[in-house]
């Protein structure tokens, strides 16, 4: 059977359905998932987390699946329909060896896939280019051949949610949280599911806008990274008069806030407003951040007194980094944020519920929030369609030799009040530009000037 080779990214696999990926191949992808895991984790049986999101053919997959697990041997639980971050919840807080969840993250609806991690001692290992991700699908692309066994079974886990949100409560100390006007948009797709569970038992006025999971993504394509899926939201936060308005991705790991003028909060400031409230009460953690925007956080968690760790893009490395080191806390640009407490991996439950609080603490609008909490000014993401990555990125390192370059991923130039990071994007055939500074001028000033430069040399 032949597989394209080139579903298998840097930290999941991505690819289109039926063309790319199907139940048929499924079975030989989960195979040699199944032998990755065998190998790694010393028992006899395994027990294995099992998930889907909204996608279309999320059903159909998930059956491929588990029927293959169940054959080889493994106890299946069954969790039905379920966001990422709910699926990482279960796997580390029931103490499961490891799991797969059949998604294709905030990718457009013809797309499926599947993230796959193992139980840590340290948290959970998302298996990503860094921790084993080529040797399965070397073993998939090769064929893998599995004696069948009786031992099989599956059991179905129910309560997951409820369970969730309690220990998410449980870890922010049960805070009093004023009643907001919130507007929350998760696209139809997984994020409803732990909103909805979550303002059962935090008090709100939440006006729901497209909460039924639908894999067809009938209104719009659930990636808030692409700001033109949060027009209607922002005109709702404005027309409601609410006090914020929330935006999660397809499988419901990507969190972005609005605030109460209809603004899009960037993802950085929200991460700065979680580390000012994390290091009040753990004093001198660690906290973490992608190499696109670093100087507002990095800047607000040095004068806390907290610790910097700048690491790759990307949820498996950014999981494997706080394995390492420990930290609390990790905050991406794309709005993906990551917490100790579930593994190292994504929960968004804990996010919202910090921002509610540091707003009801202060009597602050969440603008005044972001305001107090600026240390510097970002261009936002820029993407550039090119054939010519390597040639692009040669010659940046040329034409800003006279800055600090790190090259930890892709291009990343520094000056004393500016720096730009760019990079090819991991999940699509992409050039990607950040640039921030000091001085908004500054940055809206070397933004144009490198994307004119990218553009003049790309093909």
């Amino acid at each position: 059977m032949n597989i394209d080779s080139s579903i298998f990214k840097s930290y999941d696999i991505r690819g289109i359905y039926p063309t790319q990926i199907n139940e048929e191949n499924m079975v030989q992808i989960v195979k040699a998932i199944y032998k990755f895991f065998k190998q790694k984790i010393n028992k006899e049986q395994i027990n294995i987390l099992l998930a889907y999101d909204m996608r279309l053919s999320g059903p159909q997959l998930f059956e491929a699946a588990k029927k293959t697990l169940v054959e080889a041997g493994a106890n299946v639980i069954d969790a039905g329909q379920l966001s990422t971050p709910s699926f990482y919840f279960a796997v580390y807080h029931y103490g499961y060896d490891c799991g797969i969840q059949i998604t294709a993250s905030h990718n457009p609806k013809e797309y499926n896939g599947a993230k796959f991690v193992i139980r840590g001692d340290k948290g959970l290992i998302k298996i990503g280019k860094p921790t084993g991700m080529d040797d399965i699908k070397d073993m998939a692309v090769k064929g893998v051949d599995l004696e069948a066994s009786p031992n099989g079974k599956i059991e179905e886990k129910h309560g997951i949610l409820e369970d969730e949100v309690q220990v998410t409560l449980d870890l922010l100390h049960n805070p009093e949280i004023k009643k907001f006007k919130i507007v929350a948009d998760p696209g139809n797709a997984m994020g409803a599911q732990y909103i909805d569970a979550l303002f059962k038992r935090v008090p709100a006025d939440l006006v729901k806008m497209n909460f039924e999971l639908d894999g067809s993504f009938p209104v719009h394509e659930p990636n808030p990274l692409k700001f033109e899926t949060l027009k209607d939201l922002q005109k709702r936060i404005v027309d409601e008069k609410a006090d914020l308005g929330i935006a999660t991705d397809g499988d419901g790991d990507r969190l972005y806030f609005v605030d109460e003028k209809g603004s899009i909060v960037p993802a950085t400031s929200i991460t700065s407003i979680v580390a000012k409230e994390l290091l009040k009460e753990y004093p001198g953690e660690r906290i973490y951040f992608d190499i696109r925007d670093i100087l507002g956080p990095q800047k607000l968690v040095k004068e806390l007194g907290g610790v910097s760790e700048i690491v790759r893009v990307g949820h498996a490395y950014i999981t494997e980094a706080m394995n390492k080191s420990g930290g609390i806390f990790a905050g991406e640009s794309s709005g993906h944020m990551f917490f100790r407490a579930n593994g190292n991996a994504e929960t968004n439950l804990p996010v919202i519920l910090i921002v509610l609080k540091a707003m009801t603490d202060s009597g602050k609008t969440l603008s005044e929030l972001v305001e107090e909490v600026r240390r510097s000014y970002e261009s936002g993401e820029f993407n550039f369609e090119v054939s010519n990555s390597a040639e692009i990125l040669n010659g940046l390192r040329d034409k800003y030799k006279d800055g600090d370059l790190n090259e930890m991923d892709g291009v990343s130039v520094s000056y004393p009040d500016w720096r730009f990071n760019v990079r090819t994007s991991n999940t699509e055939p992409l050039l990607r530009l950040n640039v921030e500074g000091y001085d908004k001028s500054t940055v809206d000033q070397k933004f144009a000037e490198l994307k004119e430069y990218i553009s003049s040399v790309a093909k």
